[in-house]
């Protein structure tokens, strides 16, 4: 967005700049002047691109909002120019004095007076020249969201459409449909609401009007009333509306009097009608969230089985469960792919009955893909090509450049049309955030902590006072999602969202956005072909072309997905050419280095090289001042040098290296070497995985007050105490794990006695003689990993009362022979794993424990040969899973004639591992023949 180029100025720099002044005569009252200046220019742009928003832009309105757009990268790159000429100069001098000297030659003394001062005012100068350019050519005449000049065409809301979509016509709904209809003719007396939830253009409406409209539903109640609310309502006209459609189902004339009603008047004069009534009121597209707060006093409760259906792209607009249990939510998923498929058919061949003919098979399985179960895309695209020629090369095309048909083809304008409706609605806070998903590619998903701490590199993240970036980030996030832009693909058993994605659809309107608004690039082949300026650089396939061409200042942010080859001399290129970069993004890429230019980088904040074959960080990475994401997750870095622990900004440091050619061990996953020094980076918030390798280090860790997670490793006994020591002091800390030195080596940790509070994720690797006191007790724990700790006395004694225990492994965690999960115990566990026991023999689980247990993985445990007695009354039970286990033990539960079999008849997914080489297996379905073959062999 235009606007946070300037936002970051004002909230970065001019701090920075009224800091220094304070000791620097004559510049105090300049600084004050370019805030001002700063503060009109960032309304100005944020004015701009809410007009940009508005239908029927004309094209001097959009040549006006580029042109404010590019003065505005000129702002960002003017300060960042400052930044990095003062930072050099500072350094020039060790002494303090000498460096305020430097400040005041550099800020007095230049011509003109102040770099920075000169080229804004200039900008300024330009905007002001913009603004009145645009008013000679009629730009004020946007105001009302039209030119005479304009030359617009009409559109037409489908939506409206939707509401008249004949009974043949509708594919797909038939088990909403009839779930939604149950809900609303079954059931308790008390007065519900069903909110149904999901991405434009999925079928809300046409789903709920069929309910609506079915005869079983519209004779069980008195009265009903339809009513679209959409993004602009008058509250007072849609309870007038509400009313007059009441009294008309009942064949009623309303009251004359409630023409002039006022809201409060309306609201007792709807409650008053419906107290003697069964009623139906659907709320149709529905907005705001405050709106179900203001209306629900109307719909009284009178116990006769009323019903409120509201339909919406955002959750948080739904009434919620927490607040009643009379609040339903559902969320409607996309069309299954080969319904989908069928509803194409239905509209593109009609005149062939809806026979496809089969050259074009292949290309209609590809475009209905491309749409991800999306009624209003499938509709769309297929009326269109209804009445192009049924040629496989003109489908072809349409596939190929589906992005610009999408905005330039008048019979396809209506997706992007209907699907841009929620990103106007989004709060400007959150443009920038969704707009930054077209950096990644099609169909990716992505991991939402690396999303997060991109979005706080690129400085989209607003701090709050008493929250963390990293928590606001994950609020804008959760938005996002609820909202219906974007898909949650993976949420682990603590609720905590691992990954997401966008749907191809939502994707091809943000690359729309991102490219008019110079946003991102996608490069590919043509990367080195590509004038314009790109700001955000996406690299996403092999580059065949020499890269040395690219020389654009102006970049600030490079991200790498699934490039095979990479000139040897790339990144040299970049760090030579691209020097205000802030964000370096290379996992995944064929690297083996870093060069040392990487130090000429003083304004990065984001380095990743996850997933690289990087194994030597030079010591320039010590220069990096402003870096607060060093990401060296399997790369083969095995030693930071000691230059890091200057790095007083760095927020998040992660390191270590796996491989699953071996069998798991304590070191399977191996650790980094750190120096002594760590105490000096304050605003470490995540560290991992580092060797604990002497005693200053670790009560070092105790200085480290904002850590949330904590990776040490190589620990010996002697340092148990002394560690404890340090995590007492870590008030914050939320995610724990402790490795020993060897398997053998004991974990010391009795010593603790006052753990940290926040602690929710425990992991502990090493053997444990006896259970430390303050593990039971700690209630905020959510999630336990003991392994290899070898405990004599069943531990799910002491765990089973832990509240909000949610995961639980144990990896030759116990050396016992039996284990009894009693009745009433881990009541809301969802994972539970009992792995590598060797001594076991039996497991009982009691008819009332684990209630809530998803998971479950038992093996290799060559002395179990039953299964475990009480498995069939774990009705919540979705997937068993079982790891070289016993020929015996398997064949009991085949269903053919295993005698086991009944207890696990129920479970969705019963899965079979056995192990190939290292950490690779095979893995087998209950009843497969080629598993009743492996085992007879």
């Amino acid at each position: 967005m235009a606007e946070s180029a300037v936002s970051l100025v004002i909230e970065n720099l001019v701090p920075l700049l009224v800091q220094k002044a304070k000791s620097l005569k004559g510049i105090h009252e300049e600084v004050e002047s370019i805030r001002g200046e700063l503060e009109f220019i960032r309304s100005f742009l944020k004015d701009a691109d809410s007009r940009a928003e508005k239908k029927d832009m004309n094209n001097v309105a959009k040549t006006w909002v580029k042109l404010v757009r590019e003065k505005a990268y000129l702002i960002e790159d003017a300060i960042d120019k400052y930044t990095l000429h003062f930072a050099k100069k500072s350094h020039e001098r060790r002494r303090y004095f000498h460096f305020l000297q430097k400040v005041f030659h550099f800020t007095i003394n230049l011509k003109p007076r102040h770099v920075i001062a000169s080229n804004i005012q200039g900008i300024s100068k330009k905007l002001e020249d913009i603004r009145k350019r645009g008013e000679r050519y009629g730009f004020s005449a946007i105001e009302q969201g039209r030119s005479s000049n304009t030359g617009s065409v009409t559109w037409h809301d489908p939506r409206v459409a939707s509401l008249f979509i004949k009974e043949a016509e509708v594919v797909g709904i038939e088990s909403p449909r009839a779930n939604l209809i149950k809900w609303l003719v079954e059931g308790p007396s008390k007065c519900k609401v069903f909110s149904v939830i999901g991405i434009g253009g999925l079928g809300k409406t046409t789903l709920v009007k069929k309910v609506f409209d079915n005869e079983k539903v519209a004779t069980h109640f008195d009265c009903h009333a339809w009513i679209t609310v959409s993004q602009s309502y008058k509250m007072e006209s849609l309870l007038r509306d509400t009313i007059k459609q009441l009294y008309k189902a009942r064949k009623e004339f309303a009251p004359k009097e409630i023409d002039t009603m006022k809201e409060t008047s309306l609201i007792e004069e709807l409650s008053k009608y419906l107290c003697e009534h069964r009623y139906l009121v659907v709320f149709d597209d529905l907005w705001d969230v405050e709106f179900w707060g203001h209306i629900k006093f109307a719909f009284p409760e009178n116990e006769r089985g009323n019903r409120i259906v509201i339909t919406s792209r955002n959750e948080d607009v739904a009434p919620s469960r927490n607040e009643s249990p009379n609040y339903y939510v559902y969320k409607l998923p996309p069309l299954p792919f080969e319904i989908a498929l069928e509803l194409f058919y239905i509209k593109v061949f009609q005149c062939e009955g809806g026979k496809c003919p089969s050259n074009l098979v292949e290309l209609s399985r590809g475009v209905v893909e491309r749409c991800g179960g999306l009624p209003l895309a499938i509709v769309a695209i297929g009326s269109f090509l209804s009445i192009k020629e049924k040629v496989a090369s003109e489908w072809q095309k349409l596939h190929d450049r589906l992005s610009s048909e999408l905005e330039s083809n008048i019979r396809l304008r209506s997706i992007s049309k209907i699907l841009s409706l929620s990103y106007h609605d989004l709060p400007y806070s959150l443009k920038a955030c969704f707009l930054y998903f077209g950096m990644f590619p099609e169909d990716h998903s992505i991991n939402c902590s690396r999303l997060i701490r991109l979005w706080i590199a690129e400085g989209f993240v607003k701090e709050r006072q008493g929250t963390t970036l990293e928590e606001v980030a994950q609020d804008y996030l959760n938005q996002l999602i609820n909202r219906s832009l974007v898909q949650l693909t993976q949420k682990d058993f603590v609720g905590k969202t691992r990954s997401c994605r966008v749907h191809d659809m939502i994707r091809e309107v943000i690359i729309s956005r991102s490219e008019e608004l110079n946003f991102r690039l996608v490069s590919v082949q043509n990367f080195s072909n590509y004038k314009r300026i790109a700001r955000r650089l996406s690299i996403q396939n092999n580059v065949n072309t020499p890269l040395e061409s690219i020389t654009s200042s102006q970049t600030r942010s490079i991200l790498i997905f699934g490039v095979d080859k990479m000139p040897n001399s790339f990144l040299s290129t970049f760090f030579a050419n691209f020097k205000l970069m802030k964000v370096m993004d290379c996992e995944g890429a064929l690297i083996d280095y870093i060069p040392k230019e990487v130090g000429n980088l003083f304004l990065l904040r984001y380095l990743s090289l996850r997933d690289t074959k990087v194994h030597i960080l030079p010591k320039s990475i010590g220069k990096l001042h402003n870096l607060e994401t060093l990401d060296l997750k399997r790369s083969l870095v095995s030693e930071l040098p000691v230059e890091i622990n200057g790095l007083q900004k760095l927020r998040y440091l992660a390191a270590y290296f796996e491989s699953h050619d071996i069998e798991d061990n304590i070191d399977f996953r191996r650790a980094v070497k750190i120096q002594s020094g760590i105490a000096c980076l304050q605003s470490l918030q995540k560290l991992f995985k580092i060797e604990a390798n002497n005693d200053a280090l670790i009560e070092e860790l105790g200085s480290l007050g904002q850590l949330r997670k904590l990776q040490i490793c190589k620990l010996n006994r002697e340092n148990g105490t002394a560690l404890c020591t340090a995590l007492e002091k870590m008030s914050h800390l939320q995610s724990l794990k402790i490795s020993a030195t060897v398997e053998e080596e004991v974990l010391e940790l009795q010593s603790m006695s006052s753990p940290p509070p926040r602690l929710q994720t425990l992991i502990l690797s090493g053997r444990i003689e006896k259970l430390p006191e303050w593990i039971p007790k700690h209630k905020s724990i959510v999630r336990i990993g003991l392994d290899w700790s070898r405990l004599m006395d069943d531990p799910l004694k002491a765990l089973q009362a832990l509240s909000n225990l949610m995961d639980l492994l144990l990896y030759d965690g116990y050396g016992g022979e039996r284990l009894h999960i009693e009745g009433g115990g881990f009541q809301k566990l969802k994972f539970l794993g009992l792995r590598n026991l060797g001594g076991l023999n039996m497991l009982i689980i009691d008819e009332d424990a684990l209630p809530l247990l998803e998971i479950l993985e038992i093996g290799p445990s060559p002395r179990l040969k039953k299964v475990p007695t009480g498995i069939q009354h774990l009705k919540s039970l979705k997937n068993l899973q079982f790891y070289e286990m016993p020929t015996e033990f398997v064949l009991s539960m085949q269903p053919a004639e295993g005698p086991e079999f009944w207890k696990v008849q129920h479970i969705p997914s019963v899965l079979f591992w056995n192990r190939i080489q290292g950490e690779h297996y095979k893995i087998h379905k209950l009843g497969d023949p080629e598993l009743l073959e492996l085992l007879q062999r």
